[in-house]
């Protein structure tokens, strides 16, 4: 099996909720603060193939996020410097097996992963 990584930019309850699924399976994880880990261009475009664009790993909820303008961008050539520079604007967590990417509370998904 693949390691599973848990890139997080905040602790939040999906967060968390995330590294409950995994303990209770006895999976071993790795977790990766964003705030020390520094997100690179091709991790960013992996988790934006898994994810299925860019805009799909905003935050558009967090009210910090929404006050920032990369919120509002459109194109992702622009988005992506944005989100190397604040990774606090990505949806917590991010959790990564091989080429399979999870954003946010995915269960069924994290599910999916251990089968693999």
């Amino acid at each position: 099996m693949a390691a599973i990584q848990i890139y997080v930019s905040r602790k939040n309850f999906d967060t968390q909720k995330a590294e409950r699924f995994f303990k209770e399976r006895r999976v071993s994880v790795q977790v990766m603060d964003l705030k020390k880990h520094r997100l690179g261009e091709r991790e960013l475009q992996a988790f934006a193939r898994g994810a299925g664009s860019l805009q799909a790993l905003i935050d558009r909820e967090d009210k910090r996020v929404k006050e920032h303008p990369a919120a509002y961008y459109d194109r992702d050539s622009l988005l992506a410097p944005a989100i190397l520079e604040n990774p606090w604007l990505l949806r917590s967590p991010i959790v990564r097996c091989g080429s399979r990417v999870a954003v946010g509370n995915c269960p069924e998904e994290w599910e999916k992963m251990l089968a693999e």
